[in-house]
């Protein structure tokens, strides 16, 4: 397994700090842009999970040098320790102010906060003394004792809810930094105008900013986009539209490991398989509900013989006619059904990412129809499945949330505490810690989220068991009980992968493209000496294609160090040197990615040696 890198440490006694110096890094930044640059016109500045970003309505674009500029006089203004200040205003009054420094979307923002609410605002400067007042940003001002102040040389403001520190010195000017400019529509809207948010980082102390610079670095190494196109994987053609993906050769060979791998668990776990049809009926959208609830993830629909069809967001209702294709006896539950399906989302072209978020993907979706009793015993089974699939993909590492019922839900209490006390106890059963999310469930039942944890740390959503009252409801789903009554079967959601793209995505950057042995699109590459050489090497490659292994020729009549150069620029995990000596000796030059140099062995020797690496799934 890849070594993991030291993470930048965020512990949650740091956790409510972080918090302020990121807010304040944002309203430094603003101050420090229109300090230089007064005509750029501010709009929101939140923190994040690693810094802050602010976006500004500038015509010139930002420009590196720009960003360095931006970066001192953030520096200036930190070590000038000013003030902070939270003032309680009037809202007439700041509408003047706001007029008064033609700023449209702090008076668009201030038009949204609902009247009857206290508009709060916070000043950087603005004060030469502020006597008496051990914590500024505690000391709420009225507009008129606003006015009586002696007024700094620096002084900005913005509206703002906070939290916010004391001073601007309490950030470390050696633990913080702006990393990029991005664009960005106002209130994330494609009509309105388009932003440029800088991005930045900021840290209690210098060593966890370079520590997470370090990660990030690292990060940038593995990104499945770059990776995905130096190894000739898969691409986005912008020809065919945004968020499509294009599987090549050597994408699409792994692509059928995975499925194949995957059918292959799902079968042995007593699942069947289906398939069902991309396109459907629009009124089955409705029934479902999706058409209500997720139109603005929908395609638009197209028309066929005057009636309107939509491309499947969900596989969900195709399981349910397919179940209700004949009425099913208490006997039979429970049914477990699993299908690759190809879904079609709308997603937004700000949105879109490599393989991480795109407009068609292939879920590995799969529905249970069980008895209310049966609940706990195939939500036990799903998470065994799931720890069994991940771990095969070298994923032990997981954080684990119990999200429960809503405020706004279908379903009776006691089939919701039926379903809770079951996903609880399957938890309880695997020894799982989580993290119980009190209300975060769906309207329809409570579920169970699964992320993983890759090679650097990162945390991946893939995994998800939901319980569902509202789809066997809607469709009126029924078996015939031991009584002879009709009974509603309980609907169990459930996805391991996620989605193939997304996973595969994932695969790349947790192993940066130095796949297992088993995944590997090519396990062997053999590299003749000459042209006198390619004869053996032809021969070995079609023994070793026997009993299944992948592998070529190099025919590019390079030398023998170029050949050796780009087979580990293509990350294969064995490369089998063949000159005049292996040809006399019937023996094989081996070198391994993780290995190094294995010597002269025979074909039998390397094929034992990678079918013990392959059972374990590992490296080599």
């Amino acid at each position: 397994m890849i070594n993991t890198l030291i993470q930048a440490p965020l512990t949650q006694s740091s956790t409510a700090t972080l918090l302020r110096i990121r807010h304040t890094c944002a309203h430094v930044l603003a101050m420090a842009v229109q300090t230089l640059f007064p005509e750029t016109k501010v709009t929101i500045g939140p923190w994040t999970e690693t810094g802050f970003y602010y976006d500004f309505d500038r015509q010139a674009p930002f420009t590196p040098e720009n960003l360095t500029q931006i970066e001192a006089e953030m520096r200036r203004i930190i070590q000038a320790n000013l003030p902070i200040v939270q003032e309680v205003g009037d809202r007439e009054q700041i509408r003047t102010e706001i007029e008064q420094l033609n700023e449209p979307y702090k008076l668009e923002i201030l038009d949204s906060i609902p009247v009857g609410e206290p508009i709060t605002r916070y000043f950087i400067g603005c004060f030469d003394t502020l006597q008496g007042v051990s914590e500024p940003s505690l000391f709420r001002v009225s507009a008129d004792a606003l006015a009586q102040k002696n007024i700094g040389k620096d002084c900005w403001w913005d509206l703002c809810a906070g939290p916010h520190l004391n001073y601007t010195g309490e950030i470390n000017p050696a633990a913080f930094a702006l990393e990029n400019v991005a664009g960005a529509y106002w209130r994330g809207d494609e009509t309105k105008p388009q932003l440029q948010r800088i991005y930045g980082t900021a840290w209690e102390t210098p060593e966890q900013l370079q520590a997470y610079l370090i990660h990030k670095e690292e990060a940038k190494r593995r990104d499945h986009r770059r990776l995905g196109q130096a190894l000739d994987l898969f691409s986005i053609q912008d020809d065919a539209g945004g968020g499509l993906v294009f599987w090549h050769p050597k994408g699409a060979r792994m692509r059928l490991l995975i499925e194949d791998y995957w059918r292959k668990a799902h079968l042995d776990a007593g699942y069947e398989l289906l398939y069902t049809p991309h396109i459907a009926n629009l009124d089955l959208w409705k029934t479902s509900g999706h058409f209500d609830f997720y139109r603005d993830n929908m395609f638009d629909q197209m028309e066929i013989e005057a009636q309107q069809y939509q491309l499947k967001p969900m596989n969900c209702p195709f399981h349910v006619l397919t179940y209700q294709s004949h009425l099913h006896s208490y006997r039979e539950l429970p049914i477990r059904w699993a299908e690759l399906g190809t879904v079609y989302r709308y997603e937004r072209s700000g949105v879109l990412h490599g393989l991480m978020r795109v407009r068609g993907f292939t879920q590995d979706d799969a529905h249970i129809f069980c008895l209310p009793n049966q609940v706990a015993d195939e939500i036990l089974g799903v998470l065994n499945l799931t720890e069994t699939i991940l771990s095969d993909f070298g994923f032990t590492e997981y954080e684990v949330y119990l999200s429960t019922r809503p405020s706004k839900s279908v379903g009776t209490d006691d089939i919701w505490d039926l379903a809770t006390i079951a996903l609880v106890q399957a938890l309880d059963t695997k020894g799982w810690d989580y993290v119980t999310d009190e209300g975060g469930g769906a309207f329809y039942g409570p579920k169970i989220d699964i992320k993983i944890k890759d090679a650097i740390g990162r945390l991946w959503q893939c995994s998800t068991i939901q319980v569902d009252f509202n789809l066997p409801e809607r469709f009126d789903m029924e078996y015939v009980a031991a009584d002879g009554s009709r009974q509603r079967p309980i609907m169990i959601h459930r996805a391991i992968f996620g989605s193939l793209e997304r996973f595969f995505g994932i695969l790349i950057e947790n192993y940066a493209g130095d796949f297992p042995l088993w995944l590997a699109p090519v396990q062997v590459r053999l590299l003749p000496v000459s042209d006198a050489h390619r004869g053996y090497a032809e021969a070995i490659a079609q023994q070793l294609k026997h009993p299944g292994y992948r592998v070529a020729v190099d025919v590019s009549g390079d030398r023998l160090g170029k050949q050796i150069r780009t087979a580990e620029l293509e990350k294969i995990p064995v490369v089998a040197v063949i000159g005049k000596r292996e040809v006399e000796n019937q023996t094989l030059s081996v070198r391994t990615r993780q290995g190094g140099e294995l010597g002269a062995l025979t074909l039998a020797a390397l094929h034992e040696k990678m079918q013990q690496v392959i059972v374990n799934k590992q490296q080599i």
